[in-house]
């Protein structure tokens, strides 16, 4: 933008100093997602008011937009955790002035156990599994033994005088957190590789980004995911007007009926088409569409004997609706790679919130920017 004057108009800069490349990052860090949905809000009534959507049509899809983390494995979940509670132990014991018994560092023994562990899996069949089974078993002892150390630390310093406490008391509850953490990937550890159970409760994926859940899809090309599932909803002209990140990975067909609400909230309107994917069908969804106004239900029932209901879906009103359908994932691959939502790279749910806000506003940007001088022109 600096060097380039169109830019600089377009941006209302002017001849003014342009402003850092960092300040744009740092602005988007200190707003919440409900300031991004704002924002979001009000650019679907500016495209409205301009004409770009009428609010006829909606199409909606899901995706899941990744957390930025490793692909977890016990081995490595429990050296993260081990590295985290050393580094913060060894810091709180320089903070404090000393620790009466010291502090020992087991990561060299965590470091060659997980270093094991992945060579051991490399074999197959029962001696394989036995020799796995050694390393975890010392890996195990190892975790535990930092998490004990660590509990120990946070008790000490609990006796010490009110400003030691004081100065350290972040550090202990990161410490105390990760400690949590740490001790249930040991829990999930033990009953994954001594009693095959793989359905643990409160499963942990990730020290670091701790609301991160597996999600499977059924995609050939990655069967399982890990981050949060991201709800698209589409009017007219690619036009993005209802994003949702969520807390819990929800069923689709949950959504369709709220979809369809939130559209006649933003616009105004109930659409006369509503398009998705087989995932969104229920025949108490279509029914409940139908009671609202919506004249047309291009949800596909792929499982249905019905000879009425297959006819319908061959209908030519249905096909042109479900080959409008197919342009949500066109959609959603384009926020991937254009805008960055196959991965979020803000921490927390919160900064995956604004994460996919702001990679929504840009893309509707885009569009609006090809559409708005098109409609003017046609006026």
């Amino acid at each position: 933008m600096r060097a380039n004057i169109v830019c600089r108009e377009f941006a209302r800069v002017g001849l003014a100093r342009v402003p850092d490349a960092k300040v744009i990052a740092k602005i988007a860090k200190m707003l919440g997602p409900e300031v991004v949905e704002q924002i979001h809000r009000r650019l679907i009534e500016v495209a409205q008011q301009e004409g770009a959507i009428k609010g006829q049509r909606l199409r909606v899809d899901t995706t899941v937009v990744e957390t930025n983390i490793h692909y977890p494995t016990d081995s490595s979940l429990l050296s993260d955790g081990a590295r985290v509670l050393t580094r913060l132990t060894k810091k709180v014991a320089a903070a404090v002035g000393g620790l009466v018994p010291g502090v020992r560092d087991r990561m060299r023994t965590v470091r060659r156990k997980a270093v094991a562990i992945a060579i051991s899996s490399r074999r197959k069949g029962p001696e394989g599994e036995k020799e796995r089974r050694r390393h975890y078993e010392k890996l195990l002892t190892a975790t535990g033994q930092i998490v004990n150390q660590a509990k120990r630390v946070m008790e000490e310093v609990g006796e010490m005088g009110k400003a030691k406490q004081r100065r350290v008391r972040p550090l202990l509850q990161k410490m105390a957190t990760m400690a949590e953490r740490t001790k249930q990937v040991i829990r999930q550890t033990k009953a994954r590789i001594f009693a095959g159970n793989t359905k643990v409760p409160d499963k942990v994926v990730s020290m670091f980004e701790p609301h991160t859940e597996v999600i499977r899809k059924g995609k050939a090309s990655k069967p399982t995911e890990f981050g949060k599932m991201v709800k698209i909803q589409e009017a007219e002209n690619q036009v993005i007007v209802d994003y949702e990140v969520f807390d819990k990975k929800p069923n689709d067909s949950d959504l369709l009926v709220k979809s369809v609400e939130i559209h006649e909230e933003l616009l105004g309107r109930v659409p006369g088409l509503v398009a998705a994917d087989a995932a969104f069908y229920s025949a108490a969804n279509e029914k409940a569409l139908q009671e609202r106004g919506v004249k047309r239900v291009a949800v596909p029932n792929r499982g249905t004997k019905s000879t009425a209901r297959k006819k319908k879906q061959k209908e030519k009103w249905f096909k042109n609706g479900q080959k409008w359908r197919t342009g949500c994932e066109g959609r959603i691959s384009v926020l991937k790679r254009r805008h960055g939502l196959n991965r979020s790279r803000y921490r927390g749910q919160e900064g995956m919130e604004k994460w996919v806000g702001l990679g929504v506003i840009a893309d509707n940007l885009i569009s609006l920017g090809r559409l708005l001088p098109m409609s003017k022109a046609a006026a």
